[in-house]
């Protein structure tokens, strides 16, 4: 199952702190994310890393907690709770994963409204900050 092994590297790669490097060697070429403040899809590696590096540094403080995963052939769906500035977060993040366990696609979705917001409020400001 690609899932199994594509997870087994994504949680590697977040407990490592979420390097560019790392992430880069985990995430397919022609991989698409979505994100739960930018309208369109943005695809390949390079942006894609640029967008899982500034939510690692956004919404993975010490309260970040993936509190449940579940897996189907290529896919897993992890909820994740977290804190920021106060306001409780709550999202999941849904994974498709190749045969190889590269991440193919990465989409974030993210509740309550207050808490959208301040993730826009500070991955604008990570990626602000990368360019």
């Amino acid at each position: 199952m690609s899932a199994e092994l594509g997870l087994k590297r994504w949680h590697e790669v977040i407990e490592g702190g979420s390097s560019p490097q790392a992430l880069s060697a985990i995430i397919h070429e022609d991989a698409v994310f979505h994100s739960p403040v930018v309208h369109t899809p943005q695809r390949g590696r390079a942006i894609v890393v640029a967008y899982l590096s500034a939510a690692g540094q956004t919404l993975g403080n010490d309260s970040f907690e993936y509190v449940r995963e579940l897996v189907d052939g290529e896919n897993a769906m992890l909820e994740f709770t977290t804190e920021m500035d106060g306001i409780h977060v709550n999202g999941i993040d849904l994974i498709c994963f190749d045969a190889d366990g590269m991440i193919v696609d990465f989409k974030v979705m993210v509740r309550p409204l207050k808490a959208v917001n301040k993730v826009w409020e500070q991955m604008a400001a990570q990626l602000k900050s990368q360019q």
